[in-house]
């Protein structure tokens, strides 16, 4: 964008729920109003009493999403009232039809469907129909009509990606008219993304929202109310779905005034490769943490005099993280005079000057930050201080700076 194009526009520092990008630009400040559809005042008195919210959207020049930037959650009362969709106009059922038919082409003959953000269980019991109720049709809302349990099994509560996933493994998922009420929807599809490669089976998407592509050429207000904190253009809509996994199909519906796409679940094989080495990593840090742990006693154990060279930062770290506590280890020393005289964060060994492992000689120093290790081992070369040994941390325990192999020397 040119110097010239961005002068109009008027910047803001926020996050994009959609793609995450960092700053956006202001699109409509509607003032404040009050809830539009799930206020439901029982008088006009009451009516009239309901507080204005702010209505503050700014869209994101990268993916084009719209969204309330001042949205509060705590507003909304969804446990309390449905949000209701008129589902009985001819050409709405038609599309209706269309989309169950779209997702039960890709799924067998007993599936198991979750529909989350349910409403009454329209949608998810019309699928159930059209397997003649063979499979499990599940929906998840937090508010309870009289209609919501009929014909399905209904949980009244919010759907959690992670561990419902695993409990229910589902064939499909759909989600209509809920992504534009939520805070963070790209959270959610990459949690369903993730539970469904860690699960290793097919599962599929079904997303669908209002589309606003039309309202920038038509100046249409009517679009933006409080409850729908985002609003998708095909563009952000499809930014969003191809978080989820492979795209198979996404296209308006409705004449326009709706967005959709059937996805299947899953994440790139380098983030599961990723994903796999962390847990390798979390799996084998508790024997490690044990492994230094029982060396640091064995040392005090032996009567061994200890040095911990480095007491902020890396190195209190790696004290707070083996039990370097100043019974066993009150010998603190750091390089840097601007520490000494000051103490070990959350431990209190007092740090010293360097010069006092002439005045006591110690049997072993220890360095935490390996990466420095190098430079300290010339300073105590330096400096004429004398150690039986020079240890740092690697490869799960403690090892000898000068003979053991390691990549810091």
């Amino acid at each position: 964008m040119s110097s010239n194009k961005a002068q109009s526009a008027q910047f803001v520092a926020t996050l994009c729920p959609v793609c995450h990008h960092g700053v956006a630009v202001k699109f409509l400040d509607a003032g404040r109003h009050p809830l539009a559809t799930l206020g439901w005042p029982d008088s006009e008195a009451a009516a009239k009493a309901m507080p204005g919210l702010p209505q503050d959207f700014v869209q994101c020049p990268k993916c084009t999403h719209v969204w309330n930037r001042s949205f509060t959650y705590d507003d909304v009362p969804y446990t309390n009232n449905a949000n209701r969709m008129f589902n009985t106009g001819g050409l709405w059922k038609g599309h209706l039809a269309q989309t169950r038919d779209l997702i039960l082409d890709r799924l067998d003959a007993s599936p198991t469907v979750i529909d989350i953000g349910c409403g009454e269980g329209h949608f998810v019991r019309g699928l159930a129909e059209g397997r003649s109720g063979a499979g499990r049709f599940i929906g998840f809302d937090p508010n309870t009509t009289p209609e919501s349990g009929k014909g399905v099994e209904f949980h009244a509560r919010y759907f959690n990606a992670l561990d419902d996933f695993d409990a229910f493994k589902p064939d499909a998922i759909t989600i209509r008219h809920v992504l534009e009420h939520l805070t963070d929807p790209a959270s959610l599809l990459e949690e369903l993304a993730w539970a469904a490669s860690r699960a290793g089976k097919t599962c599929y998407l079904f997303a669908e929202t209002p589309c606003i592509d039309r309202v920038p050429e038509t100046l249409r207000l009517a679009d933006f109310f409080y409850e729908h904190m985002s609003h998708f253009t095909t563009r952000s809509f499809r930014a969003l779905m191809e978080r989820a996994g492979d795209v198979i199909t996404l296209e308006q519906g409705y004449n326009g005034e709706v967005v959709f796409a059937l996805v299947k679940l899953g994440v790139p094989e380098a983030a599961l490769e990723q994903a796999a080495s962390a847990g390798a990593f979390f799996d084998t840090v508790d024997v490690s943490r044990q492994t230094i742990s029982d060396t640091l006693s064995s040392l005090h154990e032996g009567r061994k005099r200890v040095a911990i060279w480095g007491g902020t930062g890396k190195a209190a770290a790696f004290m707070h993280q083996f039990g370097v506590d100043p019974d066993r280890f009150p010998i603190v020393v750091d390089s840097d005079p601007a520490k000494v005289g000051t103490f070990v964060p959350g431990l209190g060994q007092e740090i010293q000057a360097p010069d006092v492992l002439k005045q006591a000689p110690v049997d072993v120093i220890i360095i935490p930050t390996q990466w420095r290790a190098k430079d300290i081992a010339h300073e105590i070369e330096r400096k004429g201080i004398e150690a039986g040994q020079l240890l740092i941390e690697h490869n799960g325990g403690l090892v000898s700076f000068h003979t053991d192999p390691h990549p810091y020397r």
